[in-house]
């Protein structure tokens, strides 16, 4: 006699061996509900259930039944007669637009798309056969094609943090020409190891990296244009051009040497007893060397195609954060939430209400220029407890001052804790404050100015098709911040 193959969910499997531990009397009714999260009635009818008819009885009636809240089979027959005569090419979302409008077909996206795959109609991503990448030619001179890319790693294991290498490979040679260790792939890191490239061996042809948002505007209309980035305005300074990848496939070369900077470089660090940036940075071009001399190939063509510097190219300017700003007529420039103050001079006088270029250097120094012209400028810090207005006593001064460093302290305290800067603008802090501050000073700043207390954390909706639910955790994340406000308000000074 067959028994057959009975069919059962994980919930039902579990009833199954809790029913079982009540009739072994190695559990108790009482047990098994509050397991359940069940009544001790609900308990004892599962309980008759399963002894008149075994695990079978447990399994839901619903079961291979059709849903009595589905949509008529004339609905579906309609859908997909209409989609496979008109929108046989479409895909469920659009094809759902146009039998919405056009023929009056109220169905859900999904459940077009589900219709669509079980008809055969629309193939899901999934299924769907691999794009081939085929191979092309490498570039026949050195110089010529520079591939980039950035790697996140634990290249110092469990002795040092996690970091990312900035690697720079050849296209024509497969040569490893620059590799540099970076907390971020940052603007000012890829300047950084850019302005060593140029400086050991020239400048390239072209750059070839992926689409991250330092070397392209990925928004679909950016209003200051789809190559208006920091790092393609400086290598457009240069003569250099930047092409962007359309898939990981297509920087091959770089994608491999990640692979086996991976193996080799993590051992070679280990062996050396290297468990920071510093240090691996010094120990770069000795890798670099070993590296080429084993892996690197001939170029078919000799010629290098690297450009030496004209000498009106200086990549200390090039390589800075340049943004234009207008200066108002009283020779002030906003900067970042920051407010310089221009020094009277016939230069700046002429510029009031006109544009000057204000550059940023990787320490945090602001310089505004315009054309050959440096501008001689001051910061104006908003903040402290006395303001512009207050009179102070000569002989109430040093206290004053030393109240308003004091606070300026506290101030900078709460703006690390807050996490609204970037890593870079962060470790430029903390070493003004190490300048300006004990760290006595800076435990009584952070004793001063108490942690507001965490708002609950709430649960990430399943997809982005839930938007009522994105919106009711967006209305939620609006009263909490209100509510930290108002702790803040009410918190001592």
């Amino acid at each position: 006699m067959s028994l057959g193959t009975l069919t059962m969910s994980k919930r039902e499997l579990d009833r199954v061996q809790l029913m079982l531990l009540i009739q072994e009397r190695r559990r108790t009714q009482t047990q098994v509900a509050e397991q359940l999260g069940m009544t001790v009635r609900q308990v004892e009818r599962l309980y008759r259930a399963y002894k008149a008819g075994g695990a079978a009885a447990l399994v839901s009636k619903r079961r291979g039944h059709p849903s009595t809240r589905r949509l008529p089979d004339a609905t579906r027959s309609e859908a997909l007669g209409v989609v496979r005569e008109r929108y046989g090419d479409f895909g469920p979302t659009l094809a759902h637009e146009k039998l919405t409008e056009l023929h009056g077909v109220t169905v859900s996206v999904e459940t077009l798309r589900q219709w669509m795959m079980s008809d055969g109609l629309w193939l899901p991503r999934a299924q769907r056969r691999q794009r081939p990448h085929p191979p092309r030619y490498r570039r026949t001179c050195t110089g010529e094609l520079v591939q980039i890319d950035g790697c996140n790693h634990e290249w110092f294991e469990d002795r040092g943090p996690r970091c990312v290498l900035l690697v720079y490979v050849d296209d024509a040679t497969s040569r490893l020409m620059q590799l540099r260790f970076v907390e971020s792939e940052s603007t000012f890191d890829y300047f950084a190891a850019t302005r060593e490239y140029i400086r050991q061996h020239g400048k390239p042809v072209a750059f070839y990296s992926d689409k991250a948002s330092t070397f392209r505007v990925n928004a679909k209309e950016p209003r200051c244009g789809p190559n208006a980035t920091q790092f393609t305005r400086a290598l457009g300074e240069l003569n250099v051009d930047l092409l962007c990848a359309n898939s990981p496939q297509a920087k091959g070369r770089v994608e491999r040497a990640n692979l086996t900077l991976q193996d080799r470089l993590v051992k070679e660090l280990r062996l050396a007893g290297i468990d920071n940036r510093d240090d691996a940075n010094r120990f770069a071009p000795t890798f670099i060397e070993d590296f080429n001399r084993r892996f690197a190939r001939a170029p078919s063509n000799p010629h290098d195609a690297h450009r030496p510097l004209r000498p009106d190219e200086d990549l200390d300017d090039v390589f800075r954060w340049k943004e234009e700003r207008t200066m108002t007529q009283n020779l002030a420039v906003h900067y970042k939430r920051h407010l310089y103050i221009v020094e009277a001079s016939p230069i700046a006088l002429k510029l009031r209400r006109k544009t000057v270029l204000v550059h940023e250097l990787a320490d945090g120094t602001v310089i505004i220029r315009h054309g050959a012209h440096e501008l001689k400028a001051t910061p104006f810090r908003k903040g402290g407890t006395v303001r512009q207005q207050d009179v102070v006593d000569n002989k109430y001064l040093a206290s004053t001052l030393e109240r308003v460093r004091k606070a300026q302290i506290a101030n900078d305290v709460r703006q690390l804790r807050e996490g609204k800067m970037t890593k870079r603008e962060k470790a430029l802090l903390r070493a003004s404050l190490a300048e300006r501050a004990t760290p006595e000073e800076v435990d009584a700043a952070e004793i001063a100015s108490p942690t507001p207390p965490a708002a609950p954390v709430l649960e990430a909706p399943p997809a982005n098709k839930y938007l009522g639910s994105v919106l009711e955790r967006i209305k939620q994340v609006d009263w909490q911040e209100q509510m930290q406000r108002d702790w803040r308000r009410r918190s001592p000074s």
